[in-house]
């Protein structure tokens, strides 16, 4: 019987959610990552889930036979407009992957993960109000109140729920044309935040030495946040 930890994580083809898994397999986890897109992990403890989360319906019975150490919900999208010019559909679909998703995944693993279990989610700097990002900014910030509320009720079988919450990181989704409108913001450091800074805090937030932080949202923001 395989004794390593085991973490399921969402957003497993690209950018953030790619370079959790790449830093867990480093770390001697075992990982089922989650994904539409096939992923290239050549790795004998990496296993691919292929799912289209925003086929909310299908996540329950997807995960069923699943009873992983720890949930990474790193899947993400960001469609961007002023106040003026919303897309309701942009919303209802940010909505969906960022809040429901989690909501369906959590649902079903909470009572399956072992004591001492983690839950972490990719929430974002932005949660507390961006211009031109509020229908983002919104789904990010229901993230650290679902975590809030979630890592209170875990609390007694030592299980924590916390936020990882980036400023704007090199991913695909940076250099994306539809929001460059509003382009993404340089942070004061002088450069934007890299994806395995990320992975190395959810890392942390995974590890024993992180069992007493719970119900927190960890910002990594590279000064735009002072």
């Amino acid at each position: 019987m395989d004794k390593r930890p085991h973490a399921l994580v969402t957003g497993a083809s690209s950018g953030i959610g790619a370079a959790i898994v790449e830093r867990l397999l480093r770390d001697d986890w075992r990982v089922t990552g989650i994904s539409r897109r096939p992923v290239t992990f050549d790795h004998p403890a990496f296993e691919h889930l292929s799912l289209d989360l925003a086929e909310v319906d299908s996540i329950a019975a997807a995960v069923a036979d699943l009873a992983p150490t720890a949930l990474v919900h790193a899947a993400g999208l960001l469609k961007v407009a002023p106040l003026g010019s919303l897309d309701h559909d942009d919303g209802a679909a940010m909505w969906r992957l960022h809040v429901d998703v989690a909501e369906r995944l959590a649902d079903a693993l909470a009572p399956r993960l072992p004591k001492g279990g983690r839950i972490v989610f990719i929430g974002s700097r932005t949660a507390s109000g961006a211009a031109g990002r509020g229908q983002y900014a919104a789904t990010k910030a229901a993230l650290v109140a679902l975590a809030r509320s979630w890592a209170i009720e875990l609390a007694p079988r030592g299980i924590t729920v916390n936020v990882v919450a980036p400023a704007a990181t090199e991913t695909p989704m940076l250099k994306d044309p539809t929001r460059a409108t509003i382009a993404p913001k340089l942070p004061p450091i002088g450069r934007f935040i890299q994806p395995e800074e990320v992975a190395a805090a959810v890392a942390f937030l995974l590890s024993d030495e992180a069992a007493a932080i719970t119900g927190q949202q960890f910002v990594i923001c590279g000064g735009s946040s002072l």
